[in-house]
């Protein structure tokens, strides 16, 4: 992004565009046009719209990237990535609208549709306070989506679809129940802003405060002329005003102090999380069985966990921005809102509640549907760990000899035998462990793994990171109390309100939650589990890096839980004892799908 911006400082901008209206590429086009909340603040919209005069329904966004920043002068591994390897996400389009993570207006305004995109407050053309998914913003979209419904241009009936931020906040305010809300498609979309993104098992991850430096402050309204120039109209990205570094800083929160600052789940995160039993507008869940460590578990949870009466879940793989701009993810998209906005008769009435892309090695994927989650038929299984000869044993081990690891270190890993015949794993995991500290607590990170028979271990296309296992779970050990309601044998759920430390030496019992996964597992090879001290490694290399992002990735992509003052060594830098107790054996439990 170092480039773009340098050649925009040197560029001047042309005519301002605020108020415009104009017809280009087929769709009339309103630029900047003011939006006022409930507090008076003048939010920042772009509508495309199609030529015809009439009242259409409405794709609606509201996020902080900057509605007129270009995609690939943004995001530009990622748009060059997605350009080459899925030539259909940027054919039959002049591609000069694309923006991250949102919809491309020339692929839905031809087929009826309004779009509607908005600047957050704060950001990109819109004045104000950045406080990301708190509850201002929140009622902010609320009134967008309100504000959208009594345009001239308007059928009344309002979607939101969009990817990652623009997913979250759609789960948050369709539990405000806007009137005027229809339909909302939630694509890679964390919804629990403690669990899915910013405490993994009460373990501070460092992602959001270096997502806040790369991807927000970097559009952050008031940078004028010291942002970017649109390549889209020619007028400044981040407002006609240029503020200075100090009214700029004091016009947004510090995000990762913020976030570290609440290492429990208090009032804070309770403002920013979902209340399920709110959500009841008609929606599509669509997750990617890469989103290790964000998105999965937000999508799984929210179709399975919503109370609205009609929602569908949707899995798939590969990168986390690719598939949404395709052919398939723009399929899906309107064959759900024909449906819901426009009345169409687009076959949704008999689409199944879930449709996953299953994986298998090699990022091949079969479809399948499926009516119910977990799946009906799976056959819970435990795969004991055996501390004598480090196996997974589908009976309890003989022995029950401790055995221990750095706690900052490696850890241990757990094989299977080489499986009989090919074998999936689909659905929630979770793992049994008895173990003691040296020190007053312990972090511990589950990696399930597979391994090909020449000893090797595959990984897959993650959502950000091309090395990702099949999946991950955390927990901090003096937060394992379980909340009862919540919990199930397959998906223990925390409630993070308090710390019970350990008591150094003394065995204490863990429930750990492994996020959900899919995989099918070929004959000859074994499945692993890695009980460690520390972020998850690809023992490949890595290297791998986008242009948004602060790190190379080995294995996590940017999720990582390297914060020193989150993990101090003189508690988490001790030793870990992993106690087998006769009654009380250490397992993973798996999903494993019998076949048809």
């Amino acid at each position: 992004m170092a480039k773009a911006k340098t050649a925009a400082k040197a560029a001047k901008p042309g005519k301002s565009m605020r108020g415009v209206t104009e017809e280009r590429d087929g769709m009339m086009i309103d630029w900047d046009v003011p939006v006022e909340a409930d507090d008076g603040l003048v939010l920042r919209a772009d509508v495309y719209r199609p030529v015809k005069p009439g009242k259409y329904p409405v794709i609606l966004s509201y996020g902080p990237y900057a509605k007129w920043l270009h995609f690939e002068d943004g995001y530009k591994t990622a748009w060059d990535i997605m350009a080459t390897e899925y030539p259909d996400s940027v054919a039959n389009s002049t591609n000069k609208y694309q923006s991250w993570e949102v919809v491309d207006p020339e692929k839905f305004v031809p087929d009826g549709y309004v779009c509607v995109r908005v600047d957050s407050r704060g950001a990109g053309r819109s004045p104000g306070y950045i406080d990301h998914f708190g509850p201002r913003e929140t009622k902010d979209f609320y009134d967008c989506i309100e504000w959208a419904a009594v345009q001239p241009w308007s059928n009344g009936k309002i979607g939101l679809n969009g990817i990652s931020y623009y997913a979250i906040n759609a789960w948050q305010v369709a539990a405000l129940q806007p009137p005027h809300l229809a339909a909302i498609c939630a694509w890679e979309g964390a919804a629990d802003w403690y669990r899915d993104k910013n405490h993994h098992g009460g373990i501070l991850s460092t992602f959001q405060a270096n997502w806040y430096d790369m991807q927000v402050k970097t559009v952050q309204h008031g940078l004028g002329t010291n942002g970017l120039v649109s390549r889209i109209n020619g007028d400044l990205v981040s407002g006609p005003d240029t503020l200075s570094p100090e009214e700029l800083a004091k016009n947004r929160c510090d995000f990762g102090g913020m976030i570290a600052g609440h290492p429990l789940f208090d009032q804070y995160h309770k403002d920013r999380s979902v209340d399920w039993s709110k959500v009841t507008v008609p929606l599509l869940s669509c997750g990617n069985w890469g989103g290790n460590c964000l998105h999965l578990r937000g999508n799984i949870e929210g179709f399975w966990r919503a109370a609205s009466k009609q929602k569908w879940l949707e899995v798939h793989g590969v990168h986390h921005w690719t598939l949404f701009y395709t052919d398939y993810g723009v399929n899906l998209q309107k064959k759900f809102f024909g449906h819901f906005l426009k009345g169409e008769d687009t076959g949704w009435d008999k689409q199944p509640p879930i449709q996953m892309q299953v994986r298998h090695p090699g990022e091949k994927f079969v479809e399948r549907h499926e009516h119910e989650w977990p799946l009906k038929r799976t056959n819970w299984t435990k795969f004991y760990l055996d501390p004598s000869d480090h196996s997974l044993r589908t009976e309890p081990p003989k022995s029950h000899d401790p055995i221990t690891f750095d706690a900052l270190g490696d850890g241990l890993t757990f094989f299977s035998a080489p499986l009989k015949e090919e074998t999936e794993i689909t659905g929630p995991s979770a793992c049994k462990l008895v173990i003691s500290s040296s020190t007053t607590d312990a972090d511990l990170f589950l990696v399930l793994r597979v391994f090909a028979p020449d000893g090797k271990e595959v990984t897959f296309q993650g959502a950000l990171d091309p090395h990702t296992p099949v999946q991950q779970g955390w927990l901090r050990a003096s937060h394992r109390k379980l909340d009862p309601k919540l919990s199930l044998p397959y998906r223990p759920y925390h409630t993070h309100d308090e710390k019970q430390p350990l008591t150094p030496g003394q065995p204490v019992n863990l429930d750990i939650e492994i996020w959900p996964a899919c995989i099918v597992v070929p004959k000859g090879w074994r499945i692993a589990l890695s009980v460690r001290g520390k972020d998850y490694v690809y023992p490949g290399g890595g290297g791998a890096r986008l242009s948004n992002m602060k790190n190379a990735f080995t294995g996590c992509g940017p999720f990582l839980h390297d914060d020193p003052t989150d993990r101090p060594k003189a508690i988490y830098g001790g030793v870990t004892t992993v106690h087998t107790v006769k009654g009380e054996e250490n397992y993973v439990l798996l999903p494993i799908i019998p076949k048809d």
